[in-house]
């Protein structure tokens, strides 16, 4: 027994060596992650009588959610992956993190999780560096526009991919005339635009745009009651863009003619919806509920702060390198796809680097439809007909 021992001993200290010898082998990747430290647009929303509307938006979730996925890929490549977040409530702070994350851990590749301007300046400040800067929630197409900047990269949807995947549902079940509901503040004016946009993209027309402001304050009946907002003119279907909530949630069921409710209200395109129910995404979500201490829904920018991980994997794969340049042009390559478990492959666009992703339409507890519908045709990608499109593009970066 004692030789046998032995054996079993030096097999054991061997396996040690050897293990440790792999793991010395292993390149260590730094990624970082740069947010706010206290984002109102990632705060749980209640209405003034407390009642939950979403709950908090933690992104640095669905990317420590990635990185678990990671590891045996990881694994494979010969890649320790490593994240490490920074968060800051001024820019220039971000920033000096960006540099300390870039000088001391090698850092070449960011998630950032900025409102439309702080990402807009970040991007403008670090324009030259050998960096890649990962939106993960920022939806403004002015970013991926006039204010585009070639480190840039896209994997949260523009406002533009969304609104066009409602006019294309709207499109596919013939509903024609919207009567559109605009809130007054600046994101519900965006969202309108956006609507209206692809309303009139795909065939449909703006019946009549009406502004609603959110209360009981019998002053402004005119604007708050939906009765009388919904009332005089004819419509297939209401568009609602509400930023807050607060006026949408109440809108389905109380229009004075019997039609469905689409936009920020009622069925919604997302990015993500935890109710998908086909190509592994019920796996996904419920790795990311298990993840947490205290269980929710995925939503829109958690699932783009995982999908940032992936592209970051993938493109190393596909470059059999960790080699900065090479990375970068694997995640350019069109040939480089991504499963984001919603069906059609995910590419960047090379033009103002977004992420084509197929969109969701999806109710409080179920996906009705997913965009692109097959009767939009594109020359080269169906996705394309989501968003701007390359004769479109104001991208000049």
């Amino acid at each position: 027994m004692v030789p046998l021992l032995r054996g079993l001993l030096s097999l054991l200290a061997l396996a040690l060596v050897v293990a440790d010898a792999l793991a010395q082998e292993r390149t260590k990747v730094t990624v970082g992650f740069l947010g706010l430290e206290d984002d109102a647009r990632h705060r749980e929303l209640k209405t003034y009588a407390n009642v939950p509307i979403r709950p908090a938006i933690v992104p640095l979730d669905g990317a420590q959610v990635a990185m678990r996925d990671a590891r045996a890929i990881g694994r494979a490549l010969g890649v320790e992956l490593v994240l490490e977040a920074v968060r800051a409530d001024t820019i220039e702070a971000l920033q000096a993190g960006l540099e300390r994350l870039a000088d001391g851990a090698g850092a070449r590749f960011f998630l950032v999780d900025l409102p439309d301007e702080p990402m807009a300046e970040l991007a403008a400040r670090t324009r030259g560096r050998e960096l890649v800067l990962f939106n993960v929630s920022a939806r403004d197409d002015r970013l991926r526009g006039e204010a585009c900047a070639p480190h840039l990269f896209h994997v949260i949807p523009s406002r533009s991919m969304l609104a066009d995947a409602l006019g294309q549902h709207l499109a596919f079940m013939n509903w024609r005339d919207a009567l559109l509901l605009v809130g007054p503040e600046a994101e519900d004016e965006r969202w309108g635009e956006a609507f209206a946009r692809a309303i009139r993209r795909f065939g449909g027309r703006i019946a009549e745009t009406r502004r609603f402001v959110s209360g009981r304050d019998p002053r402004q009946r005119e604007q708050n009651n939906v009765r009388l907002l919904t009332q005089g003119v004819t419509y297939d279907v209401v568009v609602v863009a509400d930023s807050d909530g607060e006026f949408g949630r109440a809108l389905p069921y109380q229009t004075v003619l019997p039609r469905p409710v689409l936009g920020t209200h009622g069925l919604v395109p997302v990015a993500w919806h935890w109710a998908f129910e086909r190509q592994g995404a019920p796996q996904l979500e419920q790795r990311f509920e298990r993840a947490l201490e205290r269980p929710r829904k995925m939503q829109d920018a958690e699932f783009a702060a995982w999908a940032a991980i992936r592209a970051v994997l993938e493109a190393m794969s596909r470059a059999r390198s960790t080699d900065f340049a090479k990375v970068r042009a694997a995640l350019l390559d069109q040939e480089m796809t991504l499963d984001l478990y919603k069906g059609a492959p995910a590419s960047f666009r090379p033009w103002d680097r977004q992420l084509r992703q197929p969109i969701l339409l999806g109710t409080a507890d179920a996906v009705i439809g997913r965009a692109p519908y097959e009767k939009f045709l594109h020359q080269r990608n169906t996705l394309d007909t989501l968003g701007v499109d390359e004769p479109e593009s104001r991208c000049r970066g």
